[in-house]
Formats: structure tokens, C-alpha cells, sequence
């Protein structure tokens, strides 16, 4: 942070995570232009990220990479060759926000190819993309992603009460596809976290 700014460090950044030691906590890999009329900008350095891949590291809490567009792909793989994250990574391709890329199968799949061979990774797109991008990434070999955070909805013009109404929704269009769903238990394994409640949808 700047001399004078109110911008808060990496440390202050996961201060939380320190505490709760959750199984997964992000890790947005790059700066952002952010909003679609502010003068917003989310900063995320590679000192601070590096920093931040420490603690994370330290802590035993596996981060998601959350990238943004192509060029946090190339950040996170250094943090990745420098040994700061743990084999094997988890990606995390976010579409949609302003400004990063856009919600699309065409930039999922060119985001996809520039991952390690061995990541395991998810997609997401925001607001009435959420679904079709959910469906996109399993088509192309991912995993997927919903809830409150990216869409509030679950249909149109239906509000979605909570997150386990995108994910029951999500659920029906994967078993339409033929695809099989990982248990809690086969996604911790998978995703080699450290375990926890097994709850089902």
C-alpha cells in the first residue's frame, strides 16, 4: 500500500483466513480494472500475491487461482514454477466482470489451454451467464461453479433463494449431459483438500 492510501496489505487481506482456516480461499491473480462506471481498480501485485501464496501455503488452506483474464494465467504460473503453490493447482476462470474477459465458450476454451496440463479448474460466468457458462466448462472438461455471488438468479425473472437452489439447478443439467457428480468426499480427494462436513445437494 501507498503512503497515505487506506489500501490494506496481504496480510490484512487474509486475516480471516488465519482464523477460520478454510479448505479453499481465493486468490485473485492480477489487477483489475473493476466497475462499469467508477474509477475502481483491484490491485494485486506480484509481491502481494506472492505473499499472499505463503500464507495460504503455511496455513494449509489450498487457494483457488482466481484469473481474470490471460495475463493472470501467466501470474499464477510463476507462483506455481517458484513452488509457492501446492501441486496441483486449482483455477478458477472468471468471466464476465468488467473488465476482465468476456463471457463466452470461445474465451473459456482460450483460457482453458493456457492452464498446467495438471490443473484442476472451474469456470463461472456472471449474471444470466452463470448457467450457460457452467454448462460450457464441463463441456470442455472442467468443473463448475454457482451461487449468490455471481448471479442472484436461478431462471428468469425467478430469484434464486439460496446457493443450493443454483446448485440443484446446475445438478439437473449436468445428469442431462450424462455427466457424474463428484460426492463431497470424491471432491476433497480429487481436489486434495483436507476434509470436512459432508453435505449433499
Amino acid at each position: 500500500p501507498g503512503e497515505g492510501t487506506d489500501m490494506i496489505g496481504p496480510d490484512e487481506r487474509l486475516a480471516h483466513v488465519e482464523v477460520c482456516k478454510p479448505e479453499i480461499c481465493s486468490l485473485d491473480c492480477g489487477t483489475l480494472n473493476f466497475g462499469l462506471s467508477d474509477n475502481l481498480i483491484y490491485i494485486s501485485t506480484l509481491p502481494i500475491l506472492k505473499r499472499m501464496a505463503e500464507l495460504t501455503q503455511k496455513w494449509g488452506v489450498k487457494p483457488e487461482l482466481e484469473v481474470f483474464d490471460l495475463g493472470h494465467i501467466r501470474l499464477a504460473k510463476e507462483l506455481i514454477k517458484e513452488g509457492l503453490i501446492n501441486e496441483p493447482p486449482m483455477f478458477q476462470i472468471c468471466l464476465g466482470i468488467p473488465w476482465g474477459a468476456d463471457q463466452s465458450a470461445d474465451t473459456m476454451k482460450a483460457m482453458k489451454d493456457h492452464l498446467p496440463e495438471n490443473a484442476h479448474w472451474s469456470g463461472f460466468g456472471i449474471s444470466r451467464m452463470q448457467i450457460p457458462m457452467a454448462a460450457a466448462a464441463v463441456t470442455l472438461g472442467g468443473n463448475v461453479r454457482v451461487g449468490l455471488e455471481d448471479s442472484l438468479w436461478d431462471g428468469p425473472g425467478n430469484l434464486a433463494r439460496k446457493n443450493a437452489d443454483q446448485v440443484k439447478k446446475v445438478r439437473q443439467i449436468l445428469e442431462g449431459l450424462s455427466l457424474d457428480i463428484a460426492s463431497p468426499k470424491e471432491a476433497r480427494e480429487i481436489l486434495s483438500l483436507k476434509g470436512g462436513d459432508d453435505v449433499s445437494f
